[in-house]
């Protein structure tokens, strides 16, 4: 069992040193993804017999209610997961995909491929313009060529197949009543439609979204959607079918098919989606499981990589915001982004050397590249057994951070951690029958080939693009789950779990104290430190050890569950963003 205590040094050191005070308001706080303000969290929350963190408070109490009424944890977060998608439309929903972990209470482990498909016609050269060049992002994001067959709602049907304590369709009723009743514009959607400038584009979303005068619906006033309302009863009816087949089907392939820069979906590729069962990936950190997904998303295998590099340093005599410790997690996030960059990809299409790259001795090999006292700067990928690097050419997909993250326990000790995504804030923005499709066509490298080697992330029909997503479990030597981690954040969701491991297993923290963490890395380009965090005093002491430095703004949005070694739960919520603990 995790004795998890927020230990006294670090305690003391963050507070003194203002690094978990005198946090900026929401004025302070600019894109990529617009938080609420940093919120004054400071204590975790406890709850005795189960325990949800989402994104959104409603969404939260919505899973609350189920696992009161002895839904599993797979209940509880479908049930949020529907009203994310009305309350929280920028960063996830029906339109999108997402990967999920589950854990039976006992011994066994699942995990959950729910990420979107490219259509059946998408070709590599999708996104190279008449010039021979790749389209800026935002040519193509808002776009139908974006649009991959959603994934999310077959996945959980799946999981709810195999976890379910209550009807599939009682899970939609927290979603369908609001609704149809209305629920209040909350600061975060707010702030990210005033910046929105491709949205109005689309007539459906226009409506929904702005008032008559083209300026967003206000904090607090009352949206109602219908549309979605009547989306969900067909598939709390229909299950997958009310989905991928029928008026919502063929509504999403005439809104792609039709837009001004049109796609390819059709209704053949949305019947066509299936879902996947893949082995989860789990490995070794001191003494515990630390497991997640493997490909496509590139989460599992990051995150591992960094704990295992960094598993030969004493992190714990470090403060976790000290020069020391940002220059070793910095130096281990170079070699583990310059592997994922090169090999990561949809191992249905290419043979992804998962084994390899998490193998202990390739590890301890990585490892012995990082010089406690100076900075190697870039990274070249390694050469994993039975790998040449020359094979695959280098991918620079941009990866954007709305998404969105949940966890729950329920009170047979089941678990469950999933990251869900529509990708770029708002998706494609297109609306369709009350929610927006995904834009995750763009997770795919815009150039198929790179120096002449064929990029492993290229589009392919039917293909997986790549992902950040990390949703991770972690447990202890009798294979029980003791802990439940993620979050949303673009290609930095990669850092921000790995962060809140080391906070949770390496220097104690409570689940809140870890959430709270200032975030640091590097994605093998400069070194980044969050904007706003008072990590200001790093910059000097960093670059005499040879790093490059930038401030840059981190809206993360942990949701953290760990549990008590005395029963019962402690709950952590990102204070950068709305999320909520909530329970019983």
């Amino acid at each position: 069992m995790l004795t998890l205590s927020f230990r006294h040094w670090a305690s003391a050191a963050l507070l003194a040193g203002g690094l978990l005070g005198s946090l900026p308001t929401l004025a302070d706080q600019p894109p990529p993804e617009a938080a609420s303000g940093f919120a004054h969290i400071t204590a975790p929350t406890a709850f005795d017999h189960a325990m949800i963190v989402t994104a959104n408070p409603l969404a939260s109490d919505a899973g609350a209610a189920i696992l009161r009424q002895g839904g599993s944890a797979v209940d509880a977060l479908i049930a949020a997961q529907w009203v994310l998608g009305l309350t929280e439309p920028q960063s996830s929903g029906l339109g999108g995909g997402g990967f999920l972990l589950t854990h039976n209470g006992k011994r066994t482990l699942q995990s959950w491929d729910g990420r979107e498909t490219a259509p059946a016609a998408a070709r590599g050269e999708r996104f190279i313009g008449a010039d021979g060049k790749p389209l800026p992002f935002s040519q193509a994001v808002a776009s139908g060529k974006a649009v991959g067959v959603p994934g999310l709602v077959a996945m959980l049907y799946a999981a709810h197949q195999q976890h379910g304590k209550l009807p599939w369709a009682t899970l939609a009723q927290p979603a369908i009543r609001l609704a149809e009743q209305g629920f209040a514009v909350s600061p975060r959607l707010y702030t990210l439609l005033v910046q929105e400038t491709r949205l109005q584009a689309d007539a459906n979303a226009r409506r929904y979204f702005f008032s008559e005068d083209g300026r967003p619906r206000p904090v607090g006033s009352l949206l109602r959607n219908p549309d979605y309302a009547d989306t969900l009863r067909r598939i709390a009816r229909q299950g997958p079918a009310g989905f991928y087949q029928g008026p919502v089907a063929a509504d999403m392939v005439r809104a792609v098919q039709n837009h001004p820069t049109p796609g390819d979906l059709t209704l053949a590729d949305l019947a066509s989606y299936r879902p996947k069962q893949r082995a989860p990936l789990c490995g070794p950190y001191r003494q515990w499981q630390v497991c997640g997904m493997g490909a496509p998303s590139s989460g599992g295998v990051a995150v591992l990589q960094l704990l295992g590099m960094l598993a030969r340093f004493q992190l714990n005599t470090l403060l976790p915001t000290s020069a020391d410790a940002v220059h070793l997690y910095s130096e281990a996030g170079r070699l583990a982004f310059a592997d994922r960059e090169r090999y990561l990809a949809d191992p249905d299409f290419v043979a992804v050397p998962q084994a390899g790259l998490i193998a202990p001795d390739y590890l301890a090999a990585r490892s012995q590249l990082i010089d406690p006292q100076r900075s190697h700067g870039p990274a070249r990928a390694g050469e994993p057994a039975g790998v040449k690097l020359s094979a695959w050419g280098r991918d620079a997909a941009p990866e954007l951070p709305s998404t969105t993250h949940l966890v729950a326990f329920d009170r047979d000790g089941r678990a469950a951690s999933m990251t869900s995504s529509v990708e770029d804030a708002f998706g494609s923005r297109i609306m369709v029958r009350g929610f927006l499709l995904n834009n995750q066509m763009t997770d795919f490298s815009f150039l198929p080939e790179q120096d002449g080697a064929p990029v492993a992330n290229r589009i392919q029909p039917g293909k997986r693009p790549r992902s950040a997503m990390s949703p991770t479990l972690v447990l202890d030597q009798q294979g029980q789950v003791q802990m439940a981690v993620g979050s949303p954040g673009g290609s930095l969701i990669i850092h921000y779990v790995a962060q809140a491991l080391l906070g949770l297993l390496e220097w104690r923290l409570d689940p809140q104290a870890a959430a709270n963490l200032p975030h640091y890395g590097s994605r093998n380009g400069p070194t980044e430190l969050e904007a706003d965090q008072q990590l200001e005093r790093l910059i000097e002491p960093l670059r005499q050890r040879g790093h490059e430095v930038k401030l840059t703004p981190m809206t993360s949005g942990l949701s953290i569950i760990v549990r008590q070694p005395q029963g019962g739960y402690l709950g952590g919520a990102d204070p950068r963003r709305e999320g909520k603990v909530s329970g019983f």
